[in-house]
């Protein structure tokens, strides 16, 4: 299903995520040596995006969505994600996070944000009316206008770099 306008802000945050669980995931093992520039970059994202985020769909999202009884299971599953991965980007931040788990860290984030986006989003789109998306997504714009609209690079530990033992093709 198409996103709704009124919430691709927040998938356009979601796809950010997911592009640093594919470095991590890309960039297993993780040496002792860049575990502090991930860890930088893990406590940038949030501090940049992902705590108005995350604050954004707890206030906004989630009470709308938990008017829909089917919908209170997931809401609940979700919110226990968001404690959790709370506190690895506090780990993170306080460099107390390990370089064996930065992989089930980019896991529990990319599951996350498809549960968000496939069971979540997919859902409200079709139980919502266009008012109500409407109404959603001008509450949105109002808790998030503090977000970063910045680009943050990843530094040279954390790049996306070319998959081994993958041949290259010429054209």
């Amino acid at each position: 299903m198409l996103r709704d306008k009124n919430l691709i802000p927040l998938s356009h945050q979601h796809q950010r995520a997911l592009a640093l669980c594919v470095r991590i995931d890309r960039a297993q093992p993780i040496l002792e040596a860049d575990l502090e520039e991930w860890q930088r970059e893990m406590e940038q994202l949030f501090e940049q995006e992902i705590d108005l985020h995350f604050m954004a769909e707890e206030e906004v999202i989630f009470p709308t969505a938990e008017r829909f009884p089917e919908l209170i299971p997931l809401v609940e599953e979700l919110k226990s994600d968001h404690t959790e991965l709370r506190e690895t980007f506090s780990r993170a931040r306080s460099r107390r996070l390990a370089a064996e788990n930065l992989a089930a860290f980019a896991e529990q984030l990319s599951v996350h944000i498809r549960k968000e986006e496939r069971q979540l989003f997919e859902r409200m789109q079709s139980l919502l009316s266009s008012e109500e998306l409407a109404d959603l997504g001008r509450s949105l714009e109002a808790g998030l206008k503090a977000a970063a609209h910045s680009c943050a690079l990843p530094g040279e530990a954390t790049r996306l770099r070319a998959q081994k033992d993958v041949p290259v093709k010429n054209h």
